[in-house]
């Protein structure tokens, strides 16, 4: 980790009065999470179903599959809760201390709402809420894993389904409002743990109007030339050492 690189980034911290968060599936990555698009992502290892894992997390594919949708499902997304990282508990610390104003994250794991962190905005939901499509009674995660198969709606016998956005599916409209919100009234742009290769939510960058930006990315992405800092380090790692010395300084 290039030590000019991160006193920089601890000096924007420490000056900024807004800063907004954007993050992906890289960000819990070092909590075991699998990400989609790397080497041993979940999209370029999981074969046994006969069709990519884009197919089988589309709204096509849950309503005619939903069998297989809730294998696969609960086999790679429910289980084990994964603890969060150095990365989720050094946000919540900025949110705390009223630097952070907001993180908008793709991920739908809830490690950061773990961490502490208040004003999260899901971009594509959430593993922890569930609803039937029929009625729309809510169910809660425990009552989805205690169940067999495709989960039923305990009220009318409808089939539950995650509260999760799937290829196919437009994102909510009052989540990206209040993203779009967050990110234009920011002064310090955080983006971590993503390719912004997945739209609409990369797209959400554009309405960042002013300050700096700094990315923290094992790989490239399209947005490294516009940013002020560039890291290609671990995301705990750098986020962490940057908000202890940022906090310090405070």
């Amino acid at each position: 980790m290039d030590e000019n690189s991160l006193s920089k980034f601890a000096e924007m911290i420490a000056g900024a009065r807004s800063a907004v968060f954007f993050g992906g599936a890289g960000v819990s990555t070092e909590s075991g999470v699998k990400d989609y698009r790397s080497e041993d992502g979940l999209y370029n290892t999981v074969r046994q179903y006969g069709v990519p894992p884009e197919t089988i997390l589309s709204d096509e594919f849950f309503y005619s599959h939903t069998d297989i949708f809730y294998d696969f499902y609960r086999r790679y997304f429910l289980g084990d809760r994964p603890k969060p990282n150095a990365a989720h508990i050094a946000l919540a610390e900025l949110e705390r201390a009223g630097i952070l104003s907001a993180i908008v994250t793709q991920n739908i794991d809830g490690l950061h709402q773990a961490a502490g962190s208040k004003n999260v905005l899901e971009l594509h939901g959430t593993i922890f809420r569930y609803r039937c499509i029929d009625c729309g009674e809510a169910a809660s995660i425990e009552y989805v894993e205690g169940c067999e198969g495709v989960p039923k709606c305990a009220r009318c016998g409808g089939i539950i389904k995650p509260d999760v956005v799937l290829y196919g599916e437009p994102l909510d409209e009052r989540t990206l409002t209040a993203a779009v919100k967050a990110i234009s009234e920011a002064d310090l742009m955080i983006v971590g743990g993503t390719s912004l290769a997945v739209y609409p939510a990369a797209g959400l960058l554009r309405y960042f109007r002013g300050g700096k930006t700094v990315l923290i990315n094992r790989g490239e992405t399209p947005y490294d030339s516009r940013a002020d800092l560039v890291f290609r380090d671990k995301i705990g790692e750098v986020l962490g050492a940057a908000v202890k010395a940022a906090l310090g300084k405070c």
